[in-house]
């Protein structure tokens, strides 16, 4: 069975940071990102292809919109797992709330010393590329946690056994957390 790649691998107008793609999002929070009308961007393609893809321990990379989607894969599986930490008490809200803090907290940019796939993505050329990049992954962290929790939650204030069964599995043996 292989692997599922990105469906913007040919899109010809990407922006790259190192070799990290700045895909255009559908979002309502502030950031670099290039707004879209589409309706399907690069979070729907995380959330759509996070639970067949997480069973893989290798994933061979054939393009800067694949690194973007490996990135959106590690961090849904940190996020499952700060829900599922708090799941017998965390409702809908409260998840909400954890997720949103998780996205906003300090995190590691390919090129820092605490980033666990410097082997994968390049380091941002100077400090505005580093900025601007620290900057889109905030921004897609965010819009990707909010709309992780409408699939969690779903069926009300009750979250999915069908994705908190994936705070298990670790694609590529990895995680974007330094506890995990």
């Amino acid at each position: 069975m292989p692997v599922y790649h990105s469906t913007f691998l040919a899109d010809p107008d990407t922006r790259l940071i190192g070799n990290f793609a700045v895909m255009p999002l559908r979002t309502k929070f502030r950031g670099p990102a290039y707004p879209t009308s589409e309706d399907y961007d690069i979070i729907d393609e995380v959330l759509d292809l996070f639970r067949a893809n997480s069973f893989f321990r290798n994933f061979e990379i054939k393009g800067p919109a694949d690194r973007t989607l490996i990135y959106g894969i590690l961090f849904i599986t940190d996020c499952l797992s700060a829900i599922s930490s708090k799941a017998g008490k965390a409702d809908r809200t409260e998840a909400g709330r954890i997720l949103n803090t998780f996205a906003l907290e300090h995190f590691s940019i390919p090129g820092d010393p605490g980033f666990p796939l410097n082997s994968l993505y390049a380091a941002p050329r100077d400090r505005a590329e580093a900025d601007m990049l620290r900057g889109y992954l905030s921004q897609f962290r965010q819009e990707l946690a909010v709309r992780l929790i409408d699939r969690v939650y779903a069926n009300g204030d009750v979250p999915s056994k069908y994705w908190l069964a994936f705070t298990r599995r670790r694609f590529m043996n990895k995680s974007l957390s330094s506890s995990a």
